[in-house]
């Protein structure tokens, strides 16, 4: 039996699986929590590894491992390795500035052409740009930018100020997916564009080494580390996702992603081109409004989940002409942040708490289509959705989503499937 370990670092906490390479199976598993906030100190995402990977009973039988974790949070040190603010998360909106003055600088279209990304506030360039010029003082001193994955790997490989390697800046690594976010590496040539960094932070920094996705290094163990991923490359890896596969996931927001042989251009930045942990691409959209749109309108009904459903299928298809556009918290996708939602096709006949569940369902999932008709016109074959989060837990969901998205349906049970896919890397890296 040989053992190797996945962890997601995510945005509320870490979770280790021990996954046994031999039989597929999960054999411990470990959880800490992390800080609430936009802004968090990395020591605390490493106290909380730590913890896991106690809670999962340590490393001590453990051949290899990588880390997936949470894209685009900034992470700058120093030259001797030290963090030298809190990092700032994808959801730290402080540099929607930043983003709307690189694209007025270089063009959208230019830099989807060179990045793949249109900026937004989620991604690293515009954290780097609004540090250049709300901390200036703290711009001066980077030596070097890590994302969340990329710093833990670089701690749990022993190095680090206080640690038995030293703070060797050079050993940073990472994986095309997660450098794919930051917006300033390039998916045609595989490197990083020291450009669009300089115009960000004001200097050039070192930046993590870029690892093909079976290349490994190794800790002071001399245990083999595969190259991580961000966290919807590695649910795709855990989910075992190819080209021709979306994945829909239905959670707080909703995201839609597809593995693609080839890499997407969007000059719109509705769709993110990003990369995926295999060597392929992974073109991604998110929206706003997704499993909060049955909270709502099941709170309107008063009744739970369960019951929503069962009223939403006692409906007929298109509830009875009554349509609900589930904008409630405006909406990325399309780009529309100032909107609210709206009820249409209200009449006597129609306006029955059966027709408001059905609506709100199809609602949500043609919100999710919306992404999904985003990929296709950029010539990213679908054929099948895998459907993941607490939304796709709804039996009125499950049944009605191959309806509204026209291509078959099918949920996988319920898993850790970032960490699961960092196992999955850690188990390719072990055997070579």
């Amino acid at each position: 039996m040989a053992l190797v370990m996945g962890v997601d670092s995510s945005t509320q906490s870490c979770k280790v699986v021990i996954f046994d390479t031999d039989t597929g199976a999960v054999v411990r598993e470990g959880r800490a929590s992390h800080p609430n906030g936009t802004e968090v100190d990395p020591a605390a995402w490493w106290s909380a590894l730590q913890d896991a990977i106690t809670d999962a009973g340590g490393l001590d039988d453990v051949v290899a491992w990588a880390i997936g974790g949470q894209q685009h949070g900034m992470v700058v040190l120093d030259d001797a390795g030290r963090v030298i603010r809190p990092a700032l998360l994808w959801n730290d909106t402080r540099s929607a500035g930043a983003a709307a003055e690189l694209i007025t600088e270089f063009g959208a279209e230019i830099l989807a052409q060179r990045s793949g990304l249109v900026p937004v506030a989620s991604f690293t360039i515009t954290k780097l740009r609004w540090l250049r010029d709300h901390e200036p003082d703290n711009a001066a001193r980077v030596a070097a930018v890590a994302l969340p994955h990329d710093w833990l790997t670089w701690r749990l490989r022993g190095f680090g100020p206080g640690s038995a390697r030293g703070p060797v800046l050079e050993e940073l690594v990472t994986d095309r997916s997660d450098a794919s976010g930051t917006g300033y590496w390039d998916p045609a040539t595989g490197g990083y564009d020291r450009e669009l960094l300089a115009a960000a932070l004001g200097s050039d920094a070192v930046l993590p080494r870029v690892l093909g996705p079976q290349e490994w290094v190794l800790d002071e163990a001399g245990r083999r580390v595969g190259p991580g991923a961000g966290d919807n490359a590695g649910a795709a890896l855990g989910l075992g996702a190819g080209p021709g596969d979306a994945v829909v996931s239905i959670g707080t927001s909703g995201t839609v992603f597809a593995v693609s042989e080839r890499r997407t251009i969007d000059p719109t930045g509705t769709v993110a081109g990003f990369a995926d942990a295999t060597g392929r691409f992974l073109p991604l959209v998110a929206t706003l409004n997704a499993a909060r749109v049955l909270d709502a309108v099941g709170g309107l009904l008063g009744v739970d989940h369960v019951e929503l459903s069962r009223l939403a299928l006692a409906a007929e298809s298109g509830a009875g002409g009554l349509a609900l556009v589930p904008y409630f918290e405006g909406e990325r996708t399309p780009n529309l942040p100032d909107a609210t939602a709206s009820l249409t096709g209200m009449t006597l006949a129609s306006t029955t708490r059966e027709n408001l569940a059905r609506a709100a369902v199809e609602g949500m999932l043609g919100g999710l289509d919306a992404g999904l008709e985003a990929l296709r016109a950029l010539g990213v074959p679908l054929e099948r959705a895998l459907l993941i989060g607490g939304g796709a837990q709804s039996e009125a969901v499950r049944a009605i989503a191959p309806l509204v998205f026209g291509i078959p349906v099918e949920i996988p049970e319920p898993g850790e499937y970032v960490a699961l896919g960092a196992a999955r890397q850690a188990a390719m890296v072990a055997q070579g």
